[in-house]
C-alpha cells in the first residue's frame, strides 16, 4: 500500500469518526454539529496542503486524493447509520433510505470536495512562494538575456 493510499484511508476514517463521535452528545446539538464541520474543514484544508506541499502532487492528483478521503468518510458515516438502523426500531422505508445513503453520500460529498480541491490546488500551485524547484514539464525555459 502506497503512502498516499494510507493517507486517504486515514483521513477518510478520521472524517467518519468525527461524524459519529460528534453526533453522540444530546445537548447543544447545533454546537456539536458546527464543531464537526469545523474539525472536518480543518482536516480537509490540511489534507490539501499535505498533498500539495509535502507529497508535491500535481493539483489534479491531490484533489482526487482529497476527494477520495471525503467520499470514504461519507461512506463510513453512511455505514454507521446503516448499522444503527438495524440496531434500533426503524421502518423498512427508513432502512432502504439508509442503504441508499451508502451510494448517495459519497457521491454527494466527493464531487464538491473534488471541485473545491481542484480550484484550491490550482490557486495554491500558482502562488510565488510555492514554486517548485524544477520547472514544470509543459513550460519552455525562458532564454537568458
Amino acid at each position: 500500500m502506497t503512502p498516499s493510499t494510507r493517507t486517504v484511508i486515514l483521513v477518510g476514517v478520521f472524517y467518519a469518526v468525527v461524524g459519529v463521535v460528534f453526533a453522540w452528545p444530546e445537548n447543544h446539538v447545533r454546537v456539536w454539529r458546527l464543531a464537526a464541520w469545523l474539525v472536518s474543514a480543518a482536516a480537509y484544508a490540511t489534507h490539501i496542503g499535505y498533498e500539495l506541499f509535502r507529497t508535491r502532487a500535481a493539483p489534479g492528483r491531490a484533489a482526487l486524493r482529497v476527494a477520495s478521503a471525503v467520499a470514504l468518510g461519507a461512506f463510513g458515516l453512511a455505514l454507521s447509520a446503516t448499522v444503527h438502523s438495524f440496531l434500533v426500531a426503524s421502518t423498512g422505508q427508513h432502512r432502504r433510505l439508509v442503504l441508499l445513503a451508502l451510494v448517495v453520500w459519497p457521491i454527494m460529498t466527493g464531487l464538491p470536495a473534488l471541485l473545491v480541491a481542484i480550484v484550491a490546488g490550482e490557486v495554491l500551485a500558482r502562488l510565488p512562494w510555492t514554486a517548485r524547484t524544477e520547472p514544470p514539464t509543459d513550460v519552455r525555459p525562458q532564454p537568458k538575456l
